[in-house]
């Protein structure tokens, strides 16, 4: 009877270890990504490294409209997905007003930082196409009125 009894405590063990250690792994790769603060800095060193081009937007993801559109419309597309995964890098700057939505301390300093430098007028959505060193290629002060077609082509 012991035995049988050992047996079972060791296939129980074997069965939900790789549970228990899969859950851990994930619990602490999330929380160490979610303590990470995304930075222009970081999209610029990614792209060097990637060869390709930064498009950076501001938004106001739960008050601005046309910024709501903009990442519906292009950035969630699969067409646009597809092109950004081979050409771009992209960083938001997303500055939400509503409490259950707000960043951290350090996402925000970041992108109010970034806001002094890039968007001293304050236009949501503000979307700039970068080269890797910042410069900046293209400009749009509103959410763009091409389509999602001719959206892209400028961006190559």
């Amino acid at each position: 009877m012991l035995l049988f009894l050992n047996f079972i405590y060791l296939y129980l063990k074997l069965k939900y270890m790789k549970k228990i250690t899969l859950f851990i792994v994930l619990f602490f790769s999330i929380l160490i990504n979610a303590q990470e603060t995304k930075t222009l800095q970081n999209s610029f060193n990614q792209a060097k490294q990637e060869n390709k081009k930064v498009l950076f937007y501001f938004s106001g993801s739960d008050w601005c409209s046309p910024c709501v559109k903009f990442k519906k419309n292009y950035i969630e597309t699969e067409v646009f997905k597809e092109f950004a995964q081979k050409n771009l890098i992209l960083f938001n700057a997303d500055f939400p007003k509503l409490k259950k939505n707000q960043l951290s301390k350090e996402q925000t300093t970041e992108n109010e930082l970034l806001a002094e430098k890039y968007n001293s007028k304050g236009l949501f959505p503000l979307i700039l196409l970068l080269d890797q060193n910042g410069t900046i290629l293209k400009k749009w002060e509103k959410a763009p009125s091409e389509t999602l077609e001719e959206f892209i082509a400028q961006l190559q």
